[in-house]
């Protein structure tokens, strides 16, 4: 039944209080104990019935308890305290971002895309590491204070909630989010009317409204599809569910986020200078950048894109091929074909920005590829992670080698504010100071960690152990009734897991490459391992598997079938629905984080991080974060970093040695007691994780390093070519015409080396001896083109035994003499370091003053 009409109902909170209707709609509360502990004051019991969602509480609470409360001068003093930390939280006129550049950058904003959004746990717009990421991402930068500003899509139903059926195996149920009982609002526009945006769709147009998340200092934009300007209910559903539908709903809906999401930013009156696209999904935002350049203008394509370009930052998230989006060439006709008239561009020239092959007519459009096309900066997510995806994306880039591809890194961090318990956090400020939350990338600050008295280090950490079984306990006991399970069962249940015994923690998506059932390939050995009974060891896992991944859900049944087994059944759970609540008592309250990738296929997993920053030792494969993380003294490395050709042999490989380090090293480090009961050798490993990993993977380090290595460039960059009528950005799109034109025509004519004191040029070098210096000139046809088009250099580096230089040096060579369509190039003075076999040779790339990299798409010339 349709309702006639209707209305909102909001709080009634007496007046001495109005001030937590703001305190619970902006999201600083979600990393702000003080806050949180003031909402739990008024009902904890509603607190967590309303799944720690402020603005639902206030409006299902009694009455009378806020009129208590008004008159309760302990609850005023708190709230007094918490609404002056919240006032001087954003109105701060000293933060990182205005201390560090001041207020030149006045124009600088920055638009941060993402799919999805992991901010807090009754936001259910997020699926896992992206979306926590991303979360993470934006509420550094409101500690920070960048000028930076959040869009994504706001799902009806968000992600699925997962429960297991008697025979374990993962079911899903979606549950509508209720948007006017959430910690958001509509945006408005000047007139105070609702914000909406429409994006053409094939045959009609499809209207979205915008609302507004407070996330501390910065805001979030989330479109919405479900409304009654929306006739169709094929338009009503795209924004329903995050990762749902075939890929026909994907492509609607990276529509929505990166054309519609553009919109909504120009409607409400913002011009970012900086476009950050967080994985591939909202890669057509740099299209639509690229048109309203065009409009504005007056341009074609290319001069509009070389503009466009100069502000877009690219993050790409996965080395595993499938997890980049790629569409079929009838989508991309059926939803593209008005669009890309618009645009100026054949379906030729619009298909080749998402192909490695633009000739090839059956190859998909890939989300990725368009991304590295129009962005000015990429990266990877983990310094392993940026070799591989410079290795996966190499045949964009043909003729160059794989270690000069234009893709670099920036690993990812965590938020510490929003993962460390709040035990953990009182210790911090008592041993080493306020610095730790203001920063947190400053090694000093963490140095500090060695001071920390043992014992007070080890009893918080127990006390956050004992919280974690009794909630683990209470939660099972909720599962198992839910399911209808036996009174037998449920009473075992609530006695499963000791809170002394050494606690093992496996939570993630379970992905099969993540390999979360590694640990139980040997179930007789691992049996003795859990059961010892003067050492015992206890597994717990959670985790989700994307609802269409039927091996990821085998990998639960078979977890959960294991942990009924009588040897298993008080060692061994498996947590149901994972999300961020349970990750953080996970995170908080295990001894150690498992993680078993078969490598090299995690880009970075940041849960080990959040691990870390709570005392928690990590053992791991050498993977993502952990790759470039991990010493002797800081946790255990699964392996030393091989790759074997057949995975099953590789997981027998990485299941031994995992067995072995828990036998040999992990357990005993554990159970190793002086007299006074202290795991001596275990807490100085967790002081020397918490000094050596802290300072390095946080958010704040990573938005730091993204804000001074690509945001700022990106903005003065942008500048530079918008300036004028984009007389620059024009000047070097036709520059790049007239050099594509005339590539062909470069010829390496005749290289020569001599070694510097005899100026005897040779084709072939003698031998030298260390300490020479070399010279080399070439001669090189241009054609057409000047010899400040092109950037000569001398490639030198040892031979291998297949004949082929590595480790190669590259010296630039400067033009000493120019005729018609030809010039000299020469370098001198280049340095013989070392003994061996070395070889030499030439190479040409694309050189101009405006251009950021030279490594252009097939304009590279070896001789």
């Amino acid at each position: 039944m349709k309702p006639l009409r209707m209305f909102t109902v909001t709080p009634a909170l007496p007046p001495q209080l109005e001030g937590l209707r703001e305190l619970a709609f902006n999201l600083r509360w979600a990393w702000n104990h003080d806050t949180i502990e003031l909402f739990r004051r008024l009902d904890s019991d509603l607190w967590e019935a309303s799944y720690h969602n402020p603005v639902r509480m206030l409006g299902s609470i009694d009455q009378s308890r806020l009129e208590a409360a008004a008159q309760d001068e302990g609850f005023m003093a708190h709230y007094r305290r918490v609404q002056a930390d919240f006032e001087r939280y954003l109105n701060d006129p000293h933060t990182w971002f205005r201390q560090k550049y001041g207020g030149s950058t006045a124009s600088a904003l920055i638009a941060y895309f993402s799919f999805e959004f992991g901010l807090t746990e009754c936001l259910s717009i997020f699926a896992g590491g992206l979306g926590i990421l991303s979360g993470d991402h934006l509420k550094s930068a409101s500690d920070l204070g960048l000028p930076l500003v959040g869009v994504g899509l706001l799902y009806q139903e968000g992600y699925f909630r997962q429960y297991l059926n008697q025979a374990g195996w993962q079911q899903e149920a979606y549950e509508d989010n209720d948007f006017d009982n959430l910690p958001l609002r509509l945006a408005r526009d000047a007139q105070g009317n609702p914000l909406q945006v429409r994006v053409s769709y094939p045959g009609r147009e499809v209207c979205a409204q915008v609302w507004e998340v407070h996330v501390g200092r910065i805001k979030l934009y989330l479109l919405d599809t479900n409304i009654p300007e929306n006739p169709r209910p094929e338009d009503r559903n795209i924004t329903d569910q995050l990762y749902g539908g075939d890929q026909e709903m994907r492509i609607k809906q990276e529509i929505l986020l990166g054309i519609g999401g553009y919109r909504a930013l120009q409607a409400a009156g913002l011009s970012p200078t900086v476009y950050h696209i967080n994985e591939g999904h909202s890669a057509f935002l740099a299209l639509e950048h690229t048109r309203m350049l065009m409009q504005r203008h007056h341009v074609n394509f290319w001069e509009a894109m070389e503009a466009a370009s100069a502000g877009i930052v690219f993050t790409t998230h996965t080395p595993v091929p499938a997890g980049h989006d790629r569409f079929l060439p009838y989508l991309m006709d059926r939803y593209f074909s008005d669009y890309l008239r618009g645009l100026g561009l054949s379906r030729q020239e619009f298909m080749a920005l998402g192909r490695v092959n633009p000739n090839d007519e059956s190859e998909p459009f890939c989300m990725t590829i368009l991304a590295l096309n129009m962005a000015a900066f990429s990266n990877g997510v983990s310094r392993l992670h940026g070799a591989v995806s410079r290795a996966m994306w190499q045949d964009l880039w043909p003729g160059l080698p794989v270690e000069e591809i234009p893709i670099e890194h920036v690993t990812n961090g965590v938020h510490f504010e929003s993962w460390i318990s709040r035990d953990m956090k009182q210790l911090y400020d008592r041993y080493l100071g306020p610095r730790w939350r203001e920063e947190p990338a400053d090694h000093s600050v963490w140095q500090r960690a060695e001071q920390i008295a043992a014992e007070e280090l080890w009893r918080t950490h127990e006390r956050r152990r004992e919280r974690m079984v009794s909630f683990v306990r209470r939660t099972l006991v909720e599962q198992l009734k839910r399911r209808g399970a036996s009174k037998n069962e449920i009473a075992q249940a609530a006695e499963v897991l000791d809170p002394e015994a050494l606690t093992i923690g496996f939570a993630r998506r379970f992905a099969t490459y993540k390999r979360a059932t590694l640990i139980l390939r040997d179930p007789q050995r691992l049996a003795r391992l859990l059961n010892d009974p003067q050492r015992p060891v206890q597994l717990i896992f959670a985790g989700k598997a994307h609802p269409h991944d039927d091996p990821g859900k085998e990998l639960i049944r078979q977890i959960v079938d294991l942990s009924r087994r009588e040897e298993f059944r008080h060692r061994l759970v498996f947590v149901e629905d994972y999300d961020m609540n349970i990750a953080r008592y996970l995170l908080q309250g295990v001894d150690v984080w498992l993680n078993t990738p078969r490598r090299p296929l995690e880009a970075s997993g940041t849960s080990g991080m959040k691990a870390a920053a709570n005392g928690v030792l990590n053992l791991s494969v050498l993977d993502g974060w952990w790759d470039e993380a991990y010493q002797p003294d800081l946790g255990w490395a699964i392996g030393q970093g091989e790759t074997y050709s057949d995975p099953a042999y590789q997981d027998y490989v990485e299941a031994e040695a995992l067995y072995n380090l828990l036998e040999q090293d992990v357990i005993p480090a554990f159970y190793e007691r002086g007299r006074d009961g202290m795991p001596r050798r275990w807490i100085e490993m967790m002081k020397s994780s918490l000094a050596n990993l802290c300072f390095y993977f946080n958010t704040h380090r990573m938005v730091g390093e993204y804000t001074e290595r690509y945001y700022m460039p990106a903005v003065r960059r942008s500048e530079q070519l918008q300036t004028n009528g984009l007389e620059r950005a024009r000047a070097l799109a036709q520059w790049k015409a007239t050099l594509k034109t005339q590539w062909s025509t470069l010829r390496i004519e005749d290289a020569q080396v001599c070694e510097g004191s005899t100026q005897s040029w040779e084709r072939q070098l003698p031998e030298v001896q260390v300490g020479d210096l070399l010279c080399a000139r070439v001669r090189v046809r241009l054609g057409q083109l000047k010899p400040e088009d092109v950037r000569v250099e001398l490639c030198v580096g040892p031979v291998n035994a297949d004949g082929q230089l590595t480790d190669i040096e590259t010296y630039p060579m400067h033009p000493v003499s120019a005729s018609e369509e030809q010039a000299m190039f020469m370098v001198d003075a280049i340095p013989c370091r070392r003994s061996g076999l070395f070889g030499y040779t030439i190479r040409i790339l694309p050189q101009h003053p405006d251009l950021l990299s030279p490594y252009l798409r097939g304009l590279i010339l070896w001789a």
